[in-house]
Formats: C-alpha cells, sequence, structure tokens
C-alpha cells in the first residue's frame, strides 16, 4: 500500500536540514576569516577547511552501511542524529572557545575537524529519512521542501552575521568586518545560535518524528560488496561521478569566496582585503541562498513534473553560465548579479538531485539500503570539498594569487557533468499518480 505524503515528518527533516545548514553556513562564513589571522597561505587554509572533505569521505559511507542494519525500538537513523546533533552543537562552541582563547593553528584547525566529524556522524542517516518515509514519485516535493529549508538555513546565519558585522562596525569604527566582529562580544553569538539549533533540532526529530519499520535484509551485503555493486552499476557511477563534479565547482566558489572578492575589488587576497570583504561576502552568501530559495521549491515540482533528466541539466546550465562570464567581471554589481543567477541554478540542481539515489534504490528493488547509498552520496558531495580546497589553492597559488581562474573551471566542471546524467539508462519519468497528503500530521513516538 502506498504510504501519503505526511507533511508532518517532511517538515520535521526540513527543520533537520534547517539545522545543519546554519552549521555548515558557520563553517562557510567565518571559518576562512578567522584562518587568515593565523595565515595568509591559500593552500595551507584550503588544506584545513579540506578536512571536512577527508572525513566526510569515509565516516558516512562507513555509519550509513551500519544504519541499515541496525533495530532498536528508537529507530536506524535517529539514535546518530541524536548523538551527531549533540556532539556538532558542543563542537560549534569549541571553534568559538579555541579562537577566543588565542589557541595555536594546530588547535584552532583540530576544533574544526571534530566539527566535521560531529557533523558526519549522522549525514548519512538524515539524508536516508526522506526515501524512507516517502514514496517514490513524491519525493521531489519533498526534497523541494528539504532543500528550501536547507538553504534558509544558511540564508538565516549569513543574514544573522552580516547584521553582527554591521553593529560590531558602527560600535567600535573598524572599517574591517571581520576585524571588528572580534573586538566585540558578538564574535561568539553566531556559536552560540549554531549550538542551539544543532542540538534542538536533533532532540526534535529523536522524540518526535517516528520512522516506518525497518524492511527485512534477507541477504545483507558486507561492505567491500556494497562499494563494488555501485562501481558495477552504471546509473549509479554516473551519478556520483558527476555530482562529484558539480559540487567541486560550487566548493570551488565557496571555499575561497573571499579571497575572489579580495583579488577581484582590490587586486589581490592578503589579510586586510580578505577582512575587509568580509561584510559584502556574508551580504552576497545570503543573496545566494535567496535566489537558491526561489529555484529550490520549483525544482523538485520539475522533478515531479518534467522529469529527472531535464531538471537537472536545466538546473546545471543555469548556474554555470554565470561562472563563464565570472572571468570577465570586476565590479561589485557584476559580482551579486552573476551569484543571484547562479543560485537560482544551484537551487534547481540541488532539489533535483536529491531524490535521484532513493528512486534508484527503488527501481532496483534494494529501498532496505538507504542508509548506505546515501552515505556514498554524501562522500561524493565530501570529496569535492576535500579536492576543491586543496586543489583550487594550489591552482591559485600556481596562477599567482589569482584567484578569478576558479569561475571558469568551475564552469567547465559542471559542464561535464550534464552529459553522465543524460546517458543515465534509469533515470526515467516519475510515476503520474498523484498521491494524497495526510496534512500537517506528525507521527509521534510511542
Amino acid at each position: 500500500m502506498e504510504r501519503r505524503f505526511n507533511w508532518g515528518i517532511v517538515l520535521g527533516l526540513a527543520l533537520l536540514g534547517f539545522s545543519r545548514s546554519v552549521g555548515w553556513a558557520m563553517n562557510k562564513g567565518l571559518s576562512f576569516p578567522l584562518l587568515s589571522s593565523y595565515t595568509q597561505s591559500a593552500l595551507v587554509k584550503g588544506t584545513i577547511l579540506a578536512l571536512e572533505g577527508l572525513i566526510g569521505l569515509f565516516v558516512p559511507v562507513v555509519l550509513g552501511y551500519y544504519s541499515d542494519t541496525l533495530r532498536s525500538k528508537y529507530g536506524r537513523r535517529r539514535p546518530f542524529i541524536m548523538i551527531g546533533g549533540i556532539l556538532a552543537g558542543v563542537a560549534a562552541l569549541m571553534i568559538y572557545t579555541s579562537y577566543a582563547l588565542g589557541v595555536p593553528l594546530a588547535g584552532f584547525a583540530l576544533s574544526l575537524a571534530f566539527f566535521y566529524l560531529s557533523m558526519h556522524l549522522y549525514t548519512a542517516q538524515y539524508r536516508a529519512l526522506m526515501p524512507d518515509t516517502v514514496e517514490s514519485g513524491q519525493r521531489g516535493k519533498a526534497s523541494g521542501v528539504i532543500t528550501f529549508f536547507e538553504w534558509a538555513g544558511n540564508l538565516f546565519f549569513f543574514g544573522l552575521a552580516g547584521y553582527l558585522v554591521a553593529k560590531a562596525v558602527s560600535m567600535t569604527g573598524e572599517n574591517e568586518g571581520i576585524k571588528a566582529l572580534i573586538q566585540t562580544p558578538y564574535l561568539k553569538i553566531p556559536f552560540i545560535i549554531t549550538a542551539v539549533f544543532l542540538i534542538g533540532a536533533a532532540l526534535f526529530v529523536y522524540f518526535i518524528v517516528r520512522e516506518p519499520e525497518a524492511p527485512e535484509i534477507e541477504e545483507n551485503e558486507t561492505l567491500g560488496e556494497y562499494l563494488i555493486s555501485i562501481v558495477e552499476n552504471r546509473d549509479f557511477l554516473k551519478f556520483y561521478t558527476a555530482q562529484t563534479l558539480w559540487w567541486m565547482s560550487f566548493e570551488f566558489i565557496g571555499i575561497f569566496l573571499y579571497g575572489i572578492l579580495a583579488y577581484i575589488l582590490y587586486g589581490s587576497a592578503s589579510e586586510e582585503n580578505v577582512k575587509a570583504v568580509t561584510s559584502l561576502g556574508l551580504l552576497l552568501m545570503a543573496l545566494f541562498n535567496v535566489t537558491v530559495l526561489v529555484g529550490a521549491l520549483p525544482g523538485g515540482i520539475i522533478y515531479d513534473k518534467l522529469g529527472r533528466r531535464l531538471s537537472i541539466i536545466l538546473g546545471g546550465v543555469i548556474f554555470a553560465i554565470p561562472q563563464i562570464w565570472g572571468w570577465f567581471i570586476h565590479t561589485k554589481t557584476e559580482i551579486t548579479v552573476a551569484l543571484g543567477i547562479a543560485g537560482v541554478g544551484w537551487g534547481i540542481l540541488m532539489a533535483a538531485s536529491y531524490p535521484v539515489v532513493g528512486d534508484l534504490l527503488t527501481k532496483f528493488e534494494r529501498e532496505a539500503f538507504t542508509g548506505r547509498y546515501y552515505g556514498f552520496f554524501e562522500a561524493t558531495r565530501s570529496l569535492p570539498v576535500l579536492l576543491a580546497g586543496i586543489i583550487g589553492g594550489a591552482i591559485v597559488d600556481l596562477a599567482g594569487e589569482n584567484y578569478r581562474v576558479l569561475f571558469p573551471i568551475g564552469a567547465v566542471l559542471v559542464l561535464l557533468a550534464m552529459p553522465m546524467i543524460w546517458f543515465m539508462k534509469n533515470l526515467e519519468e516519475t510515476s503520474k499518480t498523484e498521491p494524497e497528503s495526510d496534512g500537517l500530521e506528525i507521527e509521534l513516538e510511542v
């Protein structure tokens, strides 16, 4: 019997996605400027930030696999979510504390690494809960809602950080936003709020949202067999490879945005110039997230109605075009317009790509294995963080600190991914049936 679309469960997952996005936005928005207080090397900063990718490359794959076989009265996914969410909240506070206490670069890097580990303890489980609870044919709608809330979390954090920077500048008279923020008590606020959201959302999902009964696994594959099966199945291999490419493109911009802005507007990414563009960077990140929201909800609808291939390719092309233009950009206005257009494409791409793995598992009758396959899904999102941080930093150093070169390289990566999506054999249209909604019911744990 087909499960009805449960808005309560979807909104519960959306809240969890919102909190995780606040956490990742904290990392994106503050880690690079704070690291700039320790070192000027793009390679060193990129390598430290790439720890997220190294951890995310292995932890979700392994824990996603084992969560599929977990049997407890609290479900397969929620125990991981509670533990990971609490630890991630604690780690957010540790990042601020280590910086405020003036620990050496190695100590600050370790606090970042602990945050990345904690976040990835429940990455695969969070992703797997959506296809666990939502039928194929309904997942585009669910993905659109969850993606909307995820990027709303980014918008919330960047808006909050921008507001606090403005207040700090007004209080201190300091022109450089991050330097002003460091001189005031306001610096601790983003970290405290991030910790509250991470811990609160994880506890909400653990105690309130109920998982469906776990399906029986008649012949469980070993970890090695599972990894081999991904390589043997050409559709999974093509999708995961394509996702790696478009996320690498995104991370080139996400990791080095402050350096890109400083280079375009001031001619170099020195510590002073990076700090001078911190306020602008936060505002542009907020703008990007607004336009992602614009693309996310229709992206989910397009996925269910128009089809998988066209919706993903549409989002990818819209995301790539502004990056081609990025090589010729020289002003704040041009940067703003380019990132705004790119955000719409990224929102469509994210909403359309999230349900693909779940739908392929439905096609191949492997729905009991959502944890392990979404673990690999997250690994192919983390690998670009690892590669983009190290390779992007090396490219910038080799290009004479020319951060602008990351734009056209990113566009090429996205465009290379599109033929892989087009030639996926089983990426067909979704069911035309319109599922019944059961309102705003939330299934309570009993």
